[in-house]
C-alpha cells in the first residue's frame, strides 16, 4: 500500500505484477494482437507513410503520431462485434480481456480510495454518473521509424480519464514519464500491467494524485505493442474534489480545482490533448463559473 501510495503521489505510474491475470491469457492476447496488426493493419501503415512521403522527412513533425491503432469500447456498452477484420476467436479473447481489466481497475480504486482515507467504494461511485463508468482500449501498434528524433511515437500529454491500465511490448521500450523535467523509461516487464492516472483522479483527490506527462518514443527496430484500457467517468458524472480531501483552510483560498461534467472536459480535451493541462482546469473553472 505504501509503494502504491509513492506511485501516486510522485510518480503518477506504476507497474503491477500478481495482479490475477493469468500469464497464459496475456500471451494469448499479445499473440493475437500482433498477429492482426501483421494481418490487417501492417501494409496499411505502410501505405499511409508512403503515400505522406515520411520515409525521407528532414524537419521535426509535431502533428501527427507513428502508430497504427483502433479502439474498442466495452461500456456503457460494446462495439466489439461491429469493429471490422477482427476474427471471431480475438473479439471473444479482447472480451474477456476487458472484463478481467474492469474488475482490476476497480479492485485499484479501492486501494486508492483506502489510501486516501476515503470510504470503499468513493471512486466509483464518483465515476459513476447516471449509466456506470465509460471503459475502452486503444490498440496500438508502433511501428520501426527512420527517424525517431523527428517523428514521436505518440506526443507528450496526459490522460483526461480516471485509470489507465496498460499491457505492453515486454521486448520493445518507448513509453517514458515526466518525472522532475526528466525523460524516464517505463521498461518492459514480462506479464505486468502498467498503471497510469488521469485528470480525473488528480482532480477528485484534490491535487494529491498527479496524472503524469507521458510519450512514446518511435524505435528504429521492432514494432511495440500497446493495448491501454481507460477506465473513465460516466459521460454525466460531475467532477470535483473529494470533500474530505478538501482541508477547510484551503476553502477560503483560490479552488484549486474545478467542478464539471466528465463529457464537458472530454470535448475541451480532444483540442487540446497535446497541450498542458492546467489551461484546461482553468477553462473547466470558467465554465464553472
Amino acid at each position: 500500500m505504501a509503494k502504491i501510495k509513492d506511485a501516486c503521489e510522485n510518480w503518477g505510474f506504476f507497474e503491477l505484477l500478481n495482479h490475477g491475470i493469468e500469464p497464459e491469457f496475456l500471451d494469448t492476447v499479445e499473440r493475437m494482437t500482433k498477429g492482426h496488426y501483421r494481418k490487417c493493419m501492417e501494409q496499411r501503415f505502410k501505405e499511409m507513410v508512403a503515400s505522406k512521403g515520411l520515409e525521407g522527412v528532414q524537419t521535426e513533425i509535431k502533428d501527427m503520431d507513428w502508430e497504427s491503432t483502433f479502439f474498442l469500447r466495452h461500456l456503457p456498452e460494446s462495439n466489439i462485434a461491429q469493429v471490422p477484420d477482427l476474427d471471431d476467436e480475438y473479439r471473444k479473447v479482447m472480451k474477456e480481456f476487458a472484463a478481467k481489466l474492469e474488475k482490476l481497475a476497480e479492485e485499484l480504486l479501492d486501494l486508492l480510495c483506502e489510501n486516501l482515507g476515503l470510504e470503499k467504494g468513493y471512486l466509483k461511485k464518483a465515476f459513476y454518473g447516471s449509466g456506470g463508468p465509460t471503459f475502452g482500449t486503444k490498440v496500438s501498434n508502433y511501428p520501426p521509424c527512420p527517424k525517431p528524433d523527428l517523428v514521436k511515437g505518440l506526443r507528450a500529454h496526459t490522460d483526461a480519464g480516471g485509470i489507465i491500465l496498460l499491457f505492453q511490448d515486454d521486448k520493445v521500450s518507448g513509453l517514458q514519464l515526466l518525472k522532475d523535467g526528466q525523460w524516464i523509461d517505463v521498461p518492459p516487464l514480462r506479464h505486468s500491467i502498467v498503471i497510469n492516472l488521469g485528470d480525473q483522479l488528480e482532480v477528485i483527490t484534490n491535487g494529491k494524485y498527479k496524472s503524469v506527462e507521458h510519450r512514446v518514443v518511435a524505435q528504429t527496430d521492432g514494432t511495440r505493442m500497446s493495448i491501454a484500457s481507460f477506465y473513465n467517468p460516466g459521460s454525466d458524472a460531475v467532477i470535483y474534489p473529494a470533500p474530505a480531501l478538501v482541508e477547510k483552510e484551503a476553502e477560503e483560498k483560490k479552488q484549486v480545482y474545478p467542478k464539471f461534467v466528465f463529457e464537458d472536459y472530454m470535448k475541451l480535451y480532444v483540442g487540446l490533448k497535446f497541450q498542458a493541462k492546467e489551461p484546461r482546469f482553468e477553462a473547466m473553472k470558467a465554465v464553472e463559473t
